[in-house]
């Protein structure tokens, strides 16, 4: 049996979703990934730039992101491009605004 949490919109994010996506916003690197993304699409290449990690290691965070439904992904010849799915991060929220 489903619980669901919250209805946004005729959107229902179920439990298992807002445990998922409070882990993927644990982290450090992730949460700046997550800034940066809410500005603009960005190419993985550049994400890597930014921060101290290796590409495996960035391959990681963004598998966390893209499975818990943060993030979305297009792919460009061998390039990885990267972009919030907002709609996901809104329904987040108004469910932290309900419980606060």
């Amino acid at each position: 049996m489903t619980i669901y949490v919250y209805n946004v919109l005729g959107v229902n994010m179920e439990l298992l979703d807002v445990i998922h996506i409070s882990k993927a916003l644990s982290d450090a690197n992730r949460l700046e990934i997550i800034s940066m993304l809410s500005k603009k699409e960005i190419c993985g290449c550049k994400l890597l730039e930014k921060f101290d990690i290796t590409q495996p290691t960035l391959s990681h965070h963004m598998k966390i992101l893209m499975d818990c439904g943060l993030v979305k992904e297009r792919k460009v010849g061998k390039w990885h491009h990267y972009s919030l799915n907002k709609d996901i991060l809104m329904n987040y929220t108004d469910f932290l605004k309900e419980i606060l």
